[in-house]
């Protein structure tokens, strides 16, 4: 028959009690020893920089990046005799193109007025353009691929007995693709060289930041052996000797993010009023509040992570618990 002293409302009831007294002895512990605390959550909150400086890096390279995507482009020029009809034929083959991003149609009328907007101040130019008496200039398409690397299939179906422009080819004068191919291929060079480059800083910080935050926790239990030591001659248990450790790690992590987020909303403003020219149409104190939560909620996570790991680790490794 069960004991009273063992059903399951006094086992839940001890649990309880000992977790209250676990966090208590935590929050305790964490303000009492205000200097091992403060030292903390400083060295974490200049780890949690770091990982917020290199998102936020991330994200303006990854802006940079897709603007410079958006500036290179394939364009097929067409014979002046090409009908509209023939164009739009050959647009619309593209645009079903797995490859393909967006197809834009510049008409023969279009293509002049763009030649005269850039030659405004040009008269001599003008005046030859106007000496011709018609349109030199026939009428094009635009080609945006969904990723740089994927122009050269596009290409390649445009080509001399590509299957897409079948009967159509001979109303294209000449595609630009191998005159822009070393700049293409240049930014997809690029692309993986950032892709590597950042990956492998990843898991340098990552590195660091776990060596950093476990040798200052370890200093901070260091600091309280002999009081450790005692716990352990009266008869505490391992879970009630590593809890408040536990707590005051989580404390560490929560501090440091509310200080890191506080710390780089005048930072990104600051950098926003002298970058709003090199990065125009973004502005990076805008993209920090609207990433707020979700930044927030990585450092939360990666701060409890590296805390509470190095916690464990500290106490099993330099405790002999």
């Amino acid at each position: 028959m069960q004991s009273q002293e063992d059903s399951p409302y006094n086992i839940m009831s001890t649990r309880s009690t000992l977790l209250k007294r676990i966090a208590q002895q935590g929050f305790t512990g964490f303000y009492r020893n205000r200097t091992v605390s403060l030292s903390s959550i400083f060295i974490l909150t200049i780890t949690l920089s770091i990982i917020t400086s290199f998102y936020l890096f991330q994200a303006v390279f990854a802006y940079t990046l897709d603007q410079v995507k958006e500036r290179v482009d394939v364009r097929i020029y067409f014979t002046v005799d090409a009908t509209e009809e023939q164009v739009n034929d050959i647009k619309a083959k593209l645009i079903g193109l797995p490859q393909v991003k967006e197809v834009a149609y510049i008409s023969r009328e279009q293509a002049l007025s763009n030649f005269r907007d850039r030659h405004n101040g040009d008269q001599l130019t003008l005046q030859a353009l106007d000496e011709l008496g018609s349109n030199p200039f026939g009428a094009s398409l635009s080609i945006q691929a969904k990723d740089p690397s994927q122009y050269e299939a596009i290409a390649n179906s445009l080509s001399t007995g590509g299957r897409l422009l079948g009967e159509t080819s001979n109303v294209v004068d000449k595609i630009n693709y191998y005159q822009l191919k070393d700049s293409i291929d240049k930014l997809n060079d690029i692309i993986g060289w950032v892709n590597t480059v950042g990956f492998w800083l990843s898991i340098i910080f990552i590195l660091m930041s776990c060596m950093i935050v476990y040798n200052t926790i370890r200093l901070a239990i260091f600091v309280f052996r002999d009081e450790i030591a005692v716990m352990k001659l009266v008869g505490a248990s391992n879970m009630f000797i590593r809890g408040p450790f536990i707590v005051e790690s989580v404390l560490y992590a929560v501090s440091a993010t509310l200080l890191t987020l506080i710390a780089f909303y005048p930072a990104t403003l600051w950098v926003a009023k002298r970058t709003v020219i090199f990065f125009e149409g973004m502005n990076i104190n805008s993209f920090y509040l609207s990433h707020i939560f979700e930044l927030g909620g990585i450092l939360l996570l990666s701060g409890i992570t590296l805390t509470v790991i190095s916690s464990l680790l500290a106490v099993r490794k330099y405790l002999k618990i």
